[in-house]
């Protein structure tokens, strides 16, 4: 799996996930229960990771989105 997105904000996460969820695009969020090591003060940034060949595919629909700015590599 492909890095896509590594952000600390909820929203912004639970949103590409829901853009993923709806284009059928296969998903996993890592680093999500890092926030019992760093307190729960949320510096521990969660990456959104999709497969290698989907993440063209992601890439596309978040850019469509207009979140191409979150994007891990800055495509």
């Amino acid at each position: 799996m492909l890095e896509l997105i590594r952000t600390n904000d909820p929203v912004l996460l639970s949103f590409a996930q829901s853009l993923l969820k709806d284009a059928g695009i296969a998903h996993f969020l890592a680093d999500a229960h890092m926030s019992v090591l760093d307190g729960s003060i949320g510096v521990l940034p969660r990456r959104l990771l999709v497969d290698r060949n989907e993440i063209d595919r992601a890439r596309r629909l978040l850019r469509d989105a207009e979140l191409g700015h979150e994007l891990a590599d800055g495509r």
